[in-house]
């Protein structure tokens, strides 16, 4: 635990939760809340009874007696906001999943040597800008909710060779999995482990790019974003492997693709750029008899067969606001297993009982008809701005099932 996390404890309960005083409480003091947090999160982990096993035979469509439940999905302010009232809910109703980040994904890798390293929690709840080991320049707000990247490292194509030859990182680079590694010490031979790899290909390529560009790319720079997603789909290859002799359940890769209503370019330009290299890459993951879970935000209805064929166990999310629920069981149930589907959109303003029925809803839907191949919870992070009886409400639906 980090020094003074004896002295730090949250000063609200659960019925004052108007206040943003959290946001200006010392570092030292919300590193140590964080702490707190995450040794009694994890201990819950280990109490609870082991989930490695049936909650890969419920993703993997075999069937299990109840749908599995993902709901660490939290933004570091609202650990900070809620402190032991959140831990106590995650001590009530365990995680059925342990999501194992090797890093921030934003901030990537820091090897130990290096002299502007930048703490998770700073990061997180500061003004503050670094410069990943991609050469990304990342900025995070006061206030906001995750980093934005703010400058690219591949400003010019014509920087492409140099890079590759002698920037693109090491995907061996010793204590790169260190983190991982110790978590899947306590967790990886009871539960079910999914191994985050962020900003897997797209989402890479528009940050060394920039988005702007990247769209223009697609059109006028075919040579080049070729050979960047072939190098791209080399590194995350090699890291996979690296993950895949661990103890790790699942590898669950990023790219957002999605915006509410559709793609974010055509589906033929999709299936040129990226479909064989998602392809190689959930090919790798499954010779290590791992399951593939892929993140994608928004409407993706468009690439979804592709994405089954090429080989996804899970799609994560199903995001109501962007894709209907009863659309996607229609079409997919029973060819994938899905998570999400709780609106986090719709979590601030909903009641309580909302918050249950629409639980219910996403069950009914997208977990009993298909042997509860289901991973419950929201669609994505939990945000401070979101009532705690609401959040309350959540964790005991889902796992009132």
């Amino acid at each position: 635990m980090r020094d003074g996390a004896e002295t730090a404890m949250t000063t609200t309960t659960p019925g004052e939760h108007s206040s943003t005083e959290f946001r200006t409480l010392p570092l030292a003091e919300m590193q140590a809340i964080v702490s707190r947090f995450d040794e009694r999160f994890f201990a819950a982990q280990r109490a609870a009874a082991p989930t490695k096993e049936w909650v890969r035979k419920a993703l993997r469509r075999e069937g299990s007696p109840r749908c599995p439940a993902w709901l660490r999905r939290l933004s570091t302010d609202v650990i900070v906001r809620y402190g032991d009232d959140l831990a106590e809910l995650y001590c009530r109703f365990p995680d059925d999943v342990v999501r194992v980040r090797p890093y921030e994904p934003t901030i990537g890798y820091q090897p130990l040597e290096r002299e502007d390293q930048i703490d998770d929690v700073q990061a997180m709840m500061q003004a503050a800008e670094w410069t990943d080991e991609w050469g990304t320049r990342w900025a995070h707000a006061f206030g906001g909710v995750g980093a934005t990247a703010v400058d690219h490292p591949i400003k010019e194509w014509a920087e492409l060779g140099d890079y590759l030859a002698h920037r693109l990182p090491d995907p061996h680079a010793p204590g790169r999995l260190a983190r991982a590694r110790a978590l899947l010490a306590d967790h990886g031979e009871r539960n079910y482990c999914m191994g985050m790899l962020p900003l897997a290909l797209f989402e890479r390529l528009h940050c060394l790019r920039g988005m702007e560009n990247t769209f223009y790319d697609f059109c006028e720079h075919e040579k080049e974003v070729t050979r960047l997603c072939e190098a791209l789909t080399d590194y995350l290859v090699q890291l996979i492997r690296d993950f895949c002799q661990t103890s790790i359940s699942a590898i669950c890769l990023t790219d957002d693709w999605g915006s509410q209503q559709g793609l974010l370019i055509s589906s033929p330009m999709w299936r040129k750029f990226f479909g064989a290299h998602y392809r190689r890459i959930f090919a790798e993951i499954h010779r290590w008899d791992k399951d593939v879970i892929f993140h994608s935000c928004g409407n993706v209805m468009q690439i979804l067969p592709d994405l089954i064929e090429a080989g996804i166990d899970v799609l994560d999310p199903v995001q109501p606001a962007a894709m209907d629920l009863n659309d996607v069981a229609c079409a997919f149930g029973g060819k994938v297993a899905f998570s999400g589907g709780i609106d986090d959109q719709r979590l601030e303003t909903a009641t309580p009982q909302q918050v249950r029925d629409e639980v219910q809803r996403a069950l009914t839907t997208l977990g009993r008809p298909f042997g509860n191949a289901y991973l419950v919870g929201p669609a994505n992070v939990i945000t401070p701005t979101v009532p705690f009886e609401n959040i309350q409400a959540l964790f005991e639906a889902c796992r009132a099932t």
